[in-house]
């Protein structure tokens, strides 16, 4: 497959303006695949991140493109149980952490502050916690219920259910609208995370220590992720694990207009040009 040029004028390294033709061209292709690369993302404010196993393309609703590689671990720590679901999960979040990624430093900034504070916490006094906490659940509330985020997390959803069920080209002519929900939404993973590691501090059967809800945070997250994959597996164990997750996707998604799911394609298009190209 020769290589098509999505992202066209190419104005600050990586970037670039959305070639409609060959998004397209690509979408038709996408449709043929017998397998399509597995793929995730995030919604922005702003836009659409898409990721596969290699790369990942974050396409803005003002048309431009901006397209990235994924950090890859050694085969060996992926293979590793607990530990690959931890290299997964760092690398979901690389295309939000990295310089050249999509989220600007004082975004960066904020959302470092958001994931490590639980753990830092842990030695101040009760009191401090439960108030940082309260302000820290409401930033981040306010964060992803920012601009049009619902609505774009919808598209990214509808995107790759399209890929998956080869509809593309159906999808962005808008004869086809897979479901905006999704098994594997970052959502899910929340709801099921949420019980485990409040299982986890409940029965804690070592003699507690100040380090102690620091590894059951690290502990909850690993055990969160293999059943995570494990679900995966069987499409009927998702819906019945997964079915709190699924149904906070009402709140956390909207049904996009068809210009969303068109941005979330743009960037389905990209990422499956270099994975197939990848080989």
């Amino acid at each position: 497959m020769g290589r098509l040029a999505l992202a066209g004028r190419p104005f600050h390294g990586d970037h670039g303006w959305v070639d409609r033709a060959a998004v397209l061209t690509q979408l038709e292709q996408g449709d043929l695949l017998a397998k399509s690369p597995r793929l995730g993302g995030m919604a922005r404010a702003d836009g659409v991140v898409i990721v596969g196993e290699h790369y990942w393309a974050f396409a803005r609703v003002d048309g431009s493109l901006k397209e990235g590689e994924m950090p890859q671990a050694p085969g060996a720590l992926r293979a590793i149980p607990f530990a690959r679901g931890l290299v997964r999960l760092a690398a979901s979040l690389s295309p939000l952490f990295r310089r050249s990624g999509v989220a600007r430093r004082r975004e960066r900034w904020f959302l470092a502050i958001a994931i490590l504070a639980p753990l830092v916490l842990v030695f101040a006094p009760e009191w401090v916690g439960l108030a940082v906490g309260g302000v820290t659940t409401v930033a981040l509330v306010g964060w992803v219920f920012r601009g049009r985020t619902l609505y774009l997390h919808g598209a990214e959803h509808r995107a790759i259910a399209a890929a998956e069920e080869r509809t593309l080209l159906a999808t962005w002519n808008g004869t086809a609208q897979p479901s905006r929900f999704s098994l594997r939404c970052g959502t899910n993973f929340a709801a099921l995370l949420m019980p485990v590691a409040v299982f986890g501090g409940r029965f804690w059967p070592l003699p507690v220590t100040a380090f102690t809800p620091v590894v059951v945070s690290v502990l909850a997250l690993a055990l969160t992720m293999e059943l995570w994959l494990l679900v995966q597996g069987s499409r009927k164990l998702a819906r019945v694990v997964l079915l709190p997750g699924l149904g906070l996707q009402r709140i956390t998604t909207r049904e996009p207009e068809l210009t969303e799911t068109r941005v979330a394609l743009n960037a389905v298009a990209s990422v499956l040009r270099r994975e197939l190209a990848h080989g």
